[in-house]
């Protein structure tokens, strides 16, 4: 039976919003104040230390999407540079990642519509998860064209935040709580309020705030032109990172001295609020309610993908491997879906520390992620010298610069032990991966029976 094929539909500029919905998200709109408050200013660097260090796997996957067209997703460089158990565990990995990061945004939904409606908040999150999951079954140019719009609202956003922040400081404007100034940034404690510790301590969340950059990878088969739009859309991640994240965060300790922020609120709120835009709550919780339905689509895309990918490698049930009509991974979504919308229950069990668990477990497996990532270029350097001579996409200052961000990432990890909110996340992740092992071990007993009785 042949393999059947994802259909190429996702265009330029597709891939470029898809690129930018997934270094904006849940992570900058809400996830920031948490990571202010650990931090103070200083979270600025935090931001630039994790977005360049993002970026440069980036480029050693897009290098590694390029040096074979037979590569769907990094589970399958992951596989080739590495072994099997290393595409199994990585696609199982990525996919529960996406999963447990798309529940807490699915459950995000409902929160946020209950600002207009008073409905129980199942009601909407259900809702548009279906919706979701209509729309993804028709044709992946759906998904693409999605993501533009969410990712087009998300920008539009922090523009006019940014934008409305240079006018403010230029006049001196007056809130509330201080006068709009670049002094706001150092006057409340320096730029280190609580030393290095909570500088560190802010990583966790920071890396959270960065997950989804690799989804130009997992689209990867269905991207038109790969050879020119993936490089495109990676190339432009630093300026991304600079801009909508740096530029928007100084904006936002100049208006508002970090120590007026809520971590249990959203920052971008709270400054509309003060820039004295009368509809600024309503503005603002649509699109974090928009940011949460992006998040959420672009689970549902990911983990049928890598689904999909993994019923390829015959490492996942055979039945994901099926497409529909429209060249849709149906089965895939179908599951995924089925498993986020078990989102509710988990907030409805743990309302006070899902959030904190979830984007900490997420973190630590996209650190397993993008780990592999930089391990299979290592690899691929030292295996395949023929292929990287012929390259047109080199990442640049390999491998030292591999080592230098998995030292990160390991220091990372380490940091995540001293903190209360992290330690127990942390700590029970490490079940996961046993469990995978464990399945692993058994697929392969099984296989060698099957081949034996053949």
């Amino acid at each position: 039976m042949a393999q059947q094929e994802l259909k190429r539909d996702l265009k330029n500029r597709h891939v470029q919003l898809i690129a930018i919905g997934g270094t904006i998200g849940t992570g900058l709109f809400l996830g920031s104040g948490r990571a202010i408050q650990l931090a103070g200013p200083s979270i600025m660097f935090a931001y630039v230390i994790v977005g360049i260090a993002c970026f440069f796997v980036m480029r050693a996957l897009g290098e590694l999407l390029l040096s074979k067209a037979g590569y769907k997703s990094f589970t399958d460089i992951a596989e080739d540079y590495i072994g099997p158990w290393a595409g199994f565990v990585t696609g199982w990995t990525y996919w529960f990642c996406w999963i447990m990061t798309a529940m807490a945004d699915i459950i995000a939904v409902g929160v946020y519509v209950q600002y207009w409606f008073n409905i129980p908040q199942w009601v909407p999150a259900i809702v548009c998860l279906v919706l979701l999951l209509g729309l993804n079954l028709l044709t992946v140019k759906l998904f693409g064209e999605l993501e533009f719009w969410f990712a087009l609202i998300k920008v539009i956003t922090i523009l006019a935040l940014i934008g409305i922040g240079v006018i403010l400081l230029v006049i001196g404007f007056k809130t509330d709580v201080a006068t709009v100034s670049v002094k706001n940034i150092w006057e409340y404690g320096g730029l280190f309020p609580h030393g290095v510790s909570g500088f560190l301590l802010s990583f966790q969340m920071v890396v959270f705030a960065y997950v989804g950059v690799e989804l130009v990878g997992v689209s990867a088969a269905e991207t038109a032109n790969p050879q020119k739009n993936i490089p495109s859309a990676i190339n432009k991640i630093p300026l991304r990172i600079l801009f909508f994240y740096v530029g928007a965060l100084f904006i936002l300790l100049c208006i508002n001295p970090w120590t007026q922020l809520n971590a249990e609120n959203s920052p971008f709120v709270k400054t509309f609020s003060l820039v004295g835009i009368p509809i600024a709550a309503g503005i603002i919780n649509f699109v974090v309610l928009t940011s949460a339905a992006s998040a959420c689509n672009s689970g549902l895309f990911s983990t049928s993908r890598i689904l999909f990918n993994l019923s390829s490698n015959k490492q996942g049930p055979s039945q994901f491997g099926k497409l529909n009509k429209n060249h849709v991974p149906s089965n895939a979504l179908l599951i995924s879906a089925l498993v986020l919308s078990g989102g509710a229950l988990l907030s409805k069990l743990i309302p006070g520390q899902a959030f904190g668990i979830v984007t900490t477990i997420s973190a630590i497996c996209f650190i397993w992620v993008w780990g592999i990532i930089l391990v299979c270029h290592i690899r691929y350097r030292k295996l395949r010298p023929d292929l990287r001579k012929k390259s047109t996409f080199k990442a640049p200052f390999t491998p030292f610069i591999n080592y230098a961000v998995l030292t990160l990432f390991a220091f990372i990890l380490i940091v995540m032990l001293f903190a209360e909110a992290t330690r127990t996340a942390l700590l029970l992740t490490p079940i996961w991966f046993i469990l995978l092992f464990i399945l692993y071990s058994f697929n392969i007993k099984k296989d060698n029976n099957i081949r034996a009785s053949a």
